[in-house]
């Protein structure tokens, strides 16, 4: 069935929103519409993992970091499923829910002057000292910083367009608001903004090709449906509606920019947690798209995709200087209970 849907222009009405919401730009005088793509893709299970909640990119070696049932796993390029490190010990969740995850490619310099290494996961850290845990590839674990108990840590990403210095950002949401921390290498925390509106999930620094929110960390929102952007100096804006499905465990949860070289060869990929008792029980699988149907959905490099929790519903957002357009292009199954990013690889 073909959907249309009005959805929030980019900043439209952001003062009735939200004080601290940005200015509106030029685009405040244009609606944005999604519309359905005549040729919609479905997201499928790729496999089955147990717990599996978020994901990274391929590292070097083109293997995909994993958050899984409290511990870290790899998934290959067949699918197989290994542990994260050899050895005993190795790195294990001291509890909490979700504790999404990111990965160093090791090519950033941060504003502590030194890099993030290459290979090191960064996962947060939701007992025993709220904060993040950097974890390098053979599984020995370290505090990289600690953060003020101000509400759940709920979003990690790094900045890969330069606009936050190369920094590691993390949001924590209490109530209605969110924190945004920015964390360098040497694990210095500055506090950005306090009062960014409730933001949870998989969080992204928009490409230089974004439009006015170029190098803007990107976040979404599952109770109002809405995606935000947050600036280098705390300003949050309105990016658009997502149009799909809201409200708690249901509404837009992950994110995630569509890479350059993007081709019919790549696949996206997703968590679907299973979550008992739930109206989206989730699959317990990681979730895949391949790129042909995504190109044929409409999907481009630079494009960001966002996906509800409850059934993996998915748009596509892209951004110029004049304003954003939206596209639905993706479902996924009824049950699924989608975490964390979106991720792109190559020859899967």
């Amino acid at each position: 069935m073909s959907i249309r849907r009005a959805l929030i222009p980019s900043c439209l009405a952001a003062a009735a929103l939200s004080a601290g919401l940005a200015a509106c730009g030029s685009a405040a005088t244009q609606r944005i519409t999604a519309v359905s793509s005549a040729t919609r893709a479905r997201w499928t299970p790729a496999v089955r993992i147990t717990r599996v909640l978020d994901l990274t990119p391929p590292r070097g070696d083109g293997a995909i970091v994993l958050a899984t049932a409290g511990r870290l796993a790899l998934l290959g390029a067949g699918g197989a499923v290994h542990p994260f490190a050899r050895g005993a010990g190795g790195y294990r969740n001291p509890g909490g829910e979700e504790p999404y995850i990111a990965l160093s490619s090791g090519e950033r310099v941060s504003s502590g002057g030194c890099s993030f290494p290459a290979g090191t996961v960064y996962v947060l850290r939701l007992r025993h000292g709220s904060g993040v845990t950097a974890v390098d590839p053979g599984g020995r674990a370290r505090e990289l910083a600690s953060l003020p108990a101000r509400g759940l840590e709920n979003g990690i990403a790094l900045d890969t367009t330069g606009r936050f210095g190369h920094r590691l950002l993390v949001t924590a949401t209490e109530g209605a608001r969110t924190t945004v921390y920015a964390i360098d290498c040497r694990g210095t925390v500055t506090t950005l903004s306090t009062a960014a509106p409730k933001l949870e999930g998989g969080i992204a620094v928009a490409p230089a090709s974004f439009g006015r929110f170029a190098g803007d960390l990107i976040a979404p929102d599952e109770n109002s449906g809405r995606v935000y952007a947050i600036s280098p100096d705390g300003r949050s804006s309105l990016v658009a509606g997502s149009g799909l499905a809201r409200g708690g465990d249901v509404g837009v949860e992950s994110a995630g920019f569509v890479p350059a070289g993007f081709g019919s060869s790549w696949s996206a990929l997703v968590a679907d947690r299973r979550t008992p008792g739930n109206p989206h029980p989730g699959d317990d699988a990681v979730l895949r798209i391949g790129g042909s149907s995504l190109i044929a959905a409409g999907v481009a490099p630079g494009q960001l995709l966002v996906a509800t929790e409850g059934g993996a519903q998915t748009d596509a957002i892209a951004c110029t200087a004049a304003g954003c357009r939206i596209r639905h292009v993706a479902d996924g199954p009824a049950a699924a209970h989608l975490e964390g990013h979106i991720v792109f690889a190559s020859g899967r």
